[in-house]
């Protein structure tokens, strides 16, 4: 019997390893997503946990109960420790919708709010997920993030200005007292999407204070497109969950063109986008790999 996320995310700390978050919004990622972390798991002999994710656009897109049914029925049908996340939802009403749907974990991303009015919305899902958890017996984990990590999974040209915004561990530790989330987000140094000019570094050290000072599991954020060594030293100094979206879109992306580019007459789906799935899950071993050093 599979463990619950909480109980991963515990193992995680334990083996300094990190777990994988990635992003759908069609079934082919998921396919791919699944296909990448079943194999590392027929590698190591072990089963390597996942979570899925999916923002307020690819939710609405994919469907609230259709994204929940096809997680759940992998998880519940092989027995595999696959998560659904409700990644950066920017209100009480979306986060409550995916709690009420069956999701395991949601994250309230209220950064842009009023410092105040980000712990009021904040604490409000984390009031609405603990009383869940009384009454029926789940453990739904509520996420939120402070400091500026940017925003959308895009190719953007440069680092955008505000990047170098980190969180300071002495705030951290106040938003996550006031608020009694369960994961915390630091802004340091990543930035969501892919960046075509420089590289973010991440601040292990930055890292490793705001761990120690919170005490509880950590988030990155704008996973895409970091070096190795950025992600190594970051999960050795306390990060447990790595989020990889762009990487994941870009990838999809390239597939789709090149196999129609390549066969021009081709007009079946499945056969137009398994490149895409095998690309994904390409990406999702490789960087499970290396979130578990393997």
């Amino acid at each position: 019997m599979i463990k619950t996320l909480r109980e991963y995310i515990q193992d995680a700390q334990n083996k300094a390893v990190a777990i994988g978050h990635f992003n759908i919004s069609n079934l082919e990622a998921l396919h791919g997503i699944y296909n990448g972390a079943k194999k590392l798991s027929a590698e190591t002999g072990e089963l390597i946990p996942v979570i899925i994710g999916v923002s307020e656009g690819e939710e609405n897109f994919v469907g609230l109960d259709m994204v929940y049914d096809m997680v759940h029925s992998i998880r519940d049908e092989h027995d595999y420790p696959i998560f659904l996340n409700a990644d950066h939802h920017s209100s009480f009403e979306s986060v409550k919708n995916c709690i009420d749907v069956g999701f395991d974990m949601v994250i309230i991303d209220a950064v842009k709010l009023p410092h105040d009015e980000n712990i009021k919305i904040t604490k409000q899902c984390v009031d609405y997920a603990n009383e869940v958890n009384k009454n029926t017996g789940r453990d739904i984990l509520v996420e939120a993030e402070l400091g500026f990590i940017g925003s959308g999974s895009y190719i953007k040209e440069t680092i955008p200005e505000g990047a170098g915004i980190l969180t300071k561990p002495e705030d951290a530790k106040d938003f996550v007292t006031q608020t009694g989330i369960d994961l915390f987000a630091p802004s340091v140094g990543s930035i969501h999407g892919l960046i075509k000019s420089g590289k973010p570094h991440i601040d292990a050290d930055l890292v490793k204070q705001i761990a120690e000072i919170t005490k509880i599991p950590l988030v990155l954020h704008g996973g895409s497109g970091l070096r190795d060594e950025d992600f190594t030293n970051a999960i050795k100094a306390g990060i447990c969950i790595v989020h990889i979206n762009s990487e994941l879109r870009l990838a999809y992306r390239d597939a789709v063109e090149k196999s129609i580019e390549e066969h021009p007459n081709e007009i079946t789906p499945a056969k137009i986008l398994t490149p895409a799935v095998q690309a994904i899950e390409n990406i999702v071993f490789q960087r499970l790999k290396l979130f578990n050093h393997v």
